[in-house]
């Protein structure tokens, strides 16, 4: 299933690369535009170690920490197949989810608190993701793509918020939290599995992709390159990298991904700097060398408007 949304996203981009809404749409009719016929999509795990294993279905990744506390979820994807998840998690455990972390705000990854049981599970995340969801808002994905995320109800909001990170002891393990600042949004979490040298990074890497930077609500091209810099030192060659998109990835693989990001940050800004347009630099060849590896999940076009969008303000102020 995941190669065949991939290759979804890949016809997206090589037939309808400057495709676009002239209006804001809803995330479930972006989603069927996007994933096609949600209610068939089948939720697969695969295990990272005994206790930790990794679901993919529809949105970003989620990780499932089983034990003698119970499950402990990474982000919760969204309603339609938030049953196939249960079932998933049943198959590895009788246990009840007791906490369910979000690495920040965006639908695809926490809307499923929506079918959360909150006598069952608290919900943690960063204190602007909870501002986020009980606000509700748009993201705008450029190029006249914009959609609309609704207002959570309280049952779904994060009943435990941190400002720059937090610990919990659960399953005989220590599981950090950590936010270095804004980078895809302003509430992005990474969740550290210290026994399993495992860590989670929701939106904040795209192992086969180019990033999504959400620069309307704080996000900036700056801010995730300065946020994976911090994780590189967090980490070591051996950590099981799970990232909020695509397959599970390295330092080696982070590492590269700030290479690029560094080298499109020095490029955009020279053809702002030369007073290159936007449509101008989305018709050049600029991110040529990278395309093979990273114009998969996230478009092309998407990249460079956000990038462009964030650097354009830098050199404004």
């Amino acid at each position: 299933m995941r190669g065949f949304l991939y290759s979804l996203f890949l016809l997206l981009i090589l037939f309808n690369t400057n495709f676009s809404y002239s209006k804001v749409i809803s995330t479930e009719e972006w989603a069927r535009n996007a994933w096609g016929n949600l209610e068939t999509t089948e939720v697969t795990t695969k295990k990272v170690s005994d206790s930790l294993f990794l679901l993919y279905g529809l949105g970003g990744n989620i990780a499932v920490s089983t034990g003698v506390d119970g499950v402990l979820i990474v982000d919760s994807q969204i309603p339609i197949i938030f049953p196939k998840i249960m079932k998933a998690i049943e198959k590895l455990t009788d246990d009840k989810i007791i906490y369910t972390i979000n690495t920040h705000w965006h639908w695809d990854h926490a809307d499923g608190n929506l079918l959360i049981n909150p006598q069952d599970t608290k919900i943690i995340s960063h204190s602007n993701a909870r501002k986020n969801m009980k606000s509700g808002g748009i993201i705008n994905h450029g190029l006249n793509e914009k959609l609309q995320q609704n207002p959570y109800p309280s049952n779904a909001l994060p009943v435990i918020t941190h400002e720059k990170g937090m610990s919990l002891f659960f399953n005989n393990e220590k599981i950090d939290i950590f936010h270095f600042g804004s980078a895809h949004t302003t509430g992005d979490s990474v969740i550290l599995f210290n026994n399993q040298n495992a860590i989670h990074m929701g939106d904040v890497f795209f192992s086969n992709s180019y990033p999504f930077i959400d620069v309307d609500n704080g996000g900036s091209l700056d801010g995730m390159i300065e946020f994976l810099e911090n994780v590189i030192l967090l980490i070591d060659d051996n950590t099981i990298v799970m990232p909020g998109h695509g397959d599970i990835a390295s330092r080696n693989d982070i590492e590269d991904t700030v290479k690029m990001l560094k080298n499109m940050r020095e490029r955009i800004l020279n053809s702002i700097k030369k007073g290159e347009s936007l449509e101008a630099v989305l018709n050049s060849k600029i991110t040529k060398d990278y395309d093979s590896k990273y114009n998969t999940i996230s478009m092309r076009g998407m990249f460079i408007d956000r990038a462009y969008t964030s650097l354009k303000k830098i050199k404004l102020n």
